[in-house]
């Protein structure tokens, strides 16, 4: 073997050792901030200028030993500020702007639900090691907490920029949505626990909004929601199949975000929605973004996407065995694939920025 081949090699090597080594200080520290989440450390201390052990554990309700290794864990890792008191004794506060981070669920900056997200992928990974073996899925009901911690993760989107930037990408849509004779109709499909659907209905006060998703547990919090935003008199929440003829041409708009990548039988869906449509309706997707063509290595977004693919969006849709088995990344040939299967007659990448999603327009 040639020298320069072999110090490429070992330079190689020694990269992905260090890697492996930072990768792994990376998921203990996210760990760390699910332990914070979950006990409501971080708000305790966003409620604070800053605070001693002791009083950590009093206002959160934990053992002082426990908030003391916690602080300093958190300090040694740079997340949170230490200083001594008159007496030398370490205090802990929130930097300014970590709040926004770790603790207001309206924030585009909002990153507290990725480790509820971590955790629940790792409780499901027996099954998903076995589902590598048996070629089959795993049930939606292994991911404890994950429905949450999406709704979570996604509801700065649908507050700041779902009406503000997604919508009005569709001129005629958003004419139409303001419009009173007769007022506008919207399916939020897959809509989870609201916060999209809630977010439509809060931004059209004119339109009714109908959330629909196949999840029990998720549409009775999407109604808790709705009684409690004073909503309720123009938005319903059903589990409801888009294939039930109830709904067929009646909606001016039918949205489906973060979740075609999901659905095992996706052309199907795509089928029954273009059926959902009144005349001059249209469908709005919003799914992950990803590199139009395989490229490895990818990017970081790239690489976050295929992170979460066979350990959940993959693995949770083959358990149906007819499933189209999409997984995370689905590239815009494949949205373009299935809504022409479906019958739809044109795809529009729309000119929305995102970092993590791109939006599509599917015409009848």
């Amino acid at each position: 073997m040639p020298e320069t081949s072999a110090n490429a090699d070992t330079e190689r090597r020694d990269a992905l050792a260090d890697r492996l080594f930072r990768d792994t200080i990376a998921m203990q520290e996210m760990l760390h901030i699910y332990v914070g989440d979950r006990l409501g450390l971080y708000t305790a201390l966003a409620g604070a200028e800053s605070m001693s052990p002791q009083e950590l554990a009093d206002q959160a309700g934990i053992a002082e030993r426990y908030a003391r290794e916690w602080l300093e864990q958190q300090a040694v890792a740079g997340i949170l500020d230490v200083m001594e008191d008159d007496g030398g004794r370490r205090r802990y506060r929130l930097p300014p702007g970590a709040d926004e981070v770790l603790c207001e669920p309206e924030s585009l900056y909002y990153m507290a639900p990725f480790a509820p997200l971590v955790v629940s992928l790792a409780q499901a990974l027996p099954q998903v090691v076995e589902a590598f073996r048996s070629g089959g899925g795993v049930p939606y009901e292994a991911y404890p907490g994950v429905a949450d911690a999406i709704a979570r993760g996604n509801r700065p989107m649908f507050v700041n920029q779902l009406a503000a930037e997604w919508i009005p990408a569709l001129p005629d849509i958003e004419a139409r949505l303001r419009g009173t004779d007769p007022p506008a109709r919207v399916a939020d499909l897959g809509c989870g626990t609201g916060w999209s659907t809630l977010a439509l209905a809060r931004a059209y006060p004119d339109a009714r909004v109908d959330g629909i998703d196949l999840d029990e547990g998720s549409i009775e919090t999407a109604r808790g929601r709705a009684e409690r935003s004073g909503l309720a008199e123009r938005v319903t929440f059903a589990c409801r199949d888009a294939a039930d003829p109830g709904l067929s041409g009646r909606y001016d708009l039918v949205t489906l975000f973060e979740t075609l990548h999901d659905m095992s039988r996706p052309v199907e869906v795509l089928r029954a929605v273009r059926g959902m449509l009144a005349p001059g309706g249209t469908v709005l997707v919003g799914d992950e973004k990803v590199a139009e063509t395989f490229t490895a290595p990818g990017d970081d977004v790239e690489r976050f996407q295929y992170g979460w693919s066979a350990l959940h969006c993959l693995a949770a849709s083959m358990v149906d065995p007819e499933s189209a088995a999409t997984g995370t990344v689905i590239r815009p040939e494949t949205v373009r694939r299935y809504a022409d299967e479906a019958g739809f007659s044109n795809v529009t990448i729309l000119p929305v920025e995102h970092d993590l999603w791109r939006f599509y327009r599917l015409d009848p």
